[in-house]
């Protein structure tokens, strides 16, 4: 008797530190957040709700149904959602609340995963978006390094039409807050798509204001010793504007060739050298339907869709010039992806 009423004891005070830990980790976290929307959002309230740990265990079958790394789907009041959860300790705290800021400022925008919610009762925040998801895009245009196919490829028209919607987000993250925001982040990785196919731009992890009456900021210490570095952060480390349009310049060669840029399966490449480098290098060389996606010619016949395809490479080598001088802003890109979309043969 003495032994059970000692254990019932002992389990009651591990109930009550545990309580205890989730109400030092929801004032902690809630107090960053808290900071954090009264800087970048001048006050204006962000409808989003808070949720217990508990009932996203319970949404997501305990974390079960994974959707991709720290990304779990489940349903919560008859909804779909996303939801993305960081094992451990407090490492990505941080970043993950930068994320949910300026996400949220960014829900407006169509082509932006929603978020809707949140749990500060973890070390590291939980987030909860809106979306009912077919996959990320590199899903869809990656060849599979296992079955060494797509999963299911995607025609030209659509991957134009997700390129220009995902430069019209990130031409608004730069020029739509009252200072700019690079996202620092644009990868297919970071592209999801939902059940019609529209791009949702996410991971806002890494994503920094530029300060005022400047014109780059110094790069996320992670960045400095990244393959995903651009060359003048390589140079100086520092990121501007123009950081986004050479990540975006890599990705709009992605699309086209249908290659991962640091994992190449098709095309003939230098293992030391970038998908970037070698298009930079081989572009002229080679004509447009030696080096483009073979799914997008066998849909649709490289003939009519020539003068595109071209376009479209010029665009991206542009976007990623060394000099991010010679590069042009998001804006302009999305003017030009608007441009070549208007001629669809």
């Amino acid at each position: 008797m003495r032994s059970w009423w000692r254990d019932r004891f002992l389990r009651m005070g591990e109930k009550s530190e545990e309580k205890e830990k989730r109400e030092r980790q929801f004032i902690e976290n809630g107090s960053k957040l808290l900071e954090k929307l009264i800087v970048s959002c001048n006050g204006k309230p962000i409808p989003l709700r808070s949720f217990f740990a508990k009932e996203l265990r319970q949404a997501t079958n305990n974390y079960d149904n994974h959707y991709g790394m720290f990304w779990f789907k489940g349903s919560l009041d008859g909804q779909i959602v996303i939801v993305r959860r960081f094992p451990g300790s407090k490492f990505w705290a941080d970043s993950t609340i930068n994320d949910l800021v300026i996400s949220a400022q960014m829900s407006a925008h169509s082509n932006v995963l929603k978020p809707i919610g949140y749990c500060l009762e973890t070390a590291n925040p939980i987030l909860v978006y809106a979306c009912d998801t077919s996959g990320f895009l590199s899903d869809r245009v990656y060849v599979s390094h296992v079955t060494k196919r797509q999963h299911q490829p995607m025609v030209w028209e659509s991957r134009l039409k997700i390129a220009r919607q995902i430069a019209h987000a990130i031409s608004y993250l730069h020029t739509a807050f009252q200072r700019p925001v690079i996202h620092m982040g644009i990868h297919m990785t970071n592209v999801m798509l939902d059940e019609h196919d529209v791009p949702k731009l996410s991971q806002f992890c890494n994503s920094v204001s530029i300060p005022d009456g400047e014109t780059d900021v110094e790069a996320d210490g992670n960045y400095l010793y990244s393959r995903f570095q651009t060359p003048e952060i390589k140079a100086t480390g520092k990121a501007s504007e123009k950081t986004d349009v050479y990540y975006f310049g890599k990705l709009l060669l992605e699309l086209l060739t249908g290659e991962d840029s640091y994992n190449i399966t098709r095309l003939t490449i230098d293992k030391k050298s970038s998908l970037i480098a070698y298009m930079h290098n081989h572009a002229q060389v080679y004509c447009i339907n030696e080096v483009v996606d073979p799914t997008i010619l066998a849909a649709e016949g490289g003939a009519s869709l020539e003068p595109q395809l071209q376009a479209f490479l010029q665009l991206a080598l542009t976007c990623a010039e060394e000099d991010p001088q010679r590069r042009p802003t998001m804006v302009d890109v999305t003017k030009e992806l608007r441009r070549i979309e208007s001629f669809l043969p």
